[in-house]
């Protein structure tokens, strides 16, 4: 039970990955805050996970929205008294070659997959300073190295893979860490609307021959949020099936 008396705030929790870290970091004995903006599916989630409702928790939350964010992330300091980790996994997809690419498209991506970090790692590093305890995981992706139709995307997650290493930097002396995770494919309700045609592709791309799973992701998520990480800060760690080697 590594996460025994620690509370952990995951964003975009309603599904996928955030949903598979969510359970992950309850069943090693967390207290979950489930953050998204699908209401329903949310607190599915959390009932789900929690059937109990003393331990997992679901709170709507724009992760764009800067008021909104620390409203959310102070309500959760004053019902907890702390947030020990933060998993940053909110994001969205609007893919369109770039001569294509409408400006919606673009600052809709960058709002919530790079200012949506920015704006909760804000909220929640002064008190991880100050207690001198913090584990921040974020979401990055393999489509920051290049990736077709994806140049807002991308970008948002190259912009992630360097926040990551920046903000390590900064608060490693207050015992505090911040690492990446950068995904390929992962068997999730996105992928799963891609044609067969399309996914026999992506699968040739891999050389374990398929999709991973959201479980996999969770136990890299669970490992760089645990004490087992102490001396881990300002990586990005590639789980891509050997796609990128």
């Amino acid at each position: 039970m590594r996460f025994n008396n620690k509370v952990a705030v995951v964003t975009g929790a309603a599904q996928g990955i955030g949903a598979a870290i969510a359970k992950r970091l309850y069943t090693e004995g967390a207290v979950v805050v489930l953050l998204d903006m699908s209401e329903d599916k949310l607190k599915a989630v959390a009932g789900e996970i929690d059937r109990t409702g003393e331990k997992a928790f679901a709170h709507i939350c724009n992760v764009a929205d800067k008021d909104q964010v620390n409203q959310v992330f102070g309500e959760i300091e004053a019902k907890f008294g702390k947030i020990d980790i933060l998993i940053n996994n909110a994001g969205i997809t609007r893919d369109a070659m770039l001569h294509k690419m409408e400006e919606e498209q673009w600052d809709a991506v960058i709002d919530v997959n790079l200012k949506g970090i920015f704006n909760c790692c804000k909220a929640v590093v002064p008190g991880m300073r100050d207690r001198k305890y913090g584990k921040i995981v974020n979401l990055a992706s393999v489509s920051a190295f290049g990736n077709i139709g994806q140049t807002n995307y991308g970008a948002s997650k190259g912009g992630v893979i360097g926040f990551t290493k920046c903000l390590a930097k900064e608060i490693a002396r207050n015992n505090c860490t911040v690492n990446c995770i950068a995904p390929s494919y992962v068997n999730t309700e996105m992928l799963q609307a891609v044609p067969e045609n399309v996914m026999q592709k992506f699968l040739a791309a891999i050389p374990m021959n398929r999709l991973g799973e959201p479980e996999e992701l969770a136990a890299v998520a669970a490992f760089l949020s645990s004490d087992d990480s102490s001396f881990v800060t300002g990586e990005c760690i590639v789980v891509s099936g050997g796609s990128y080697m």
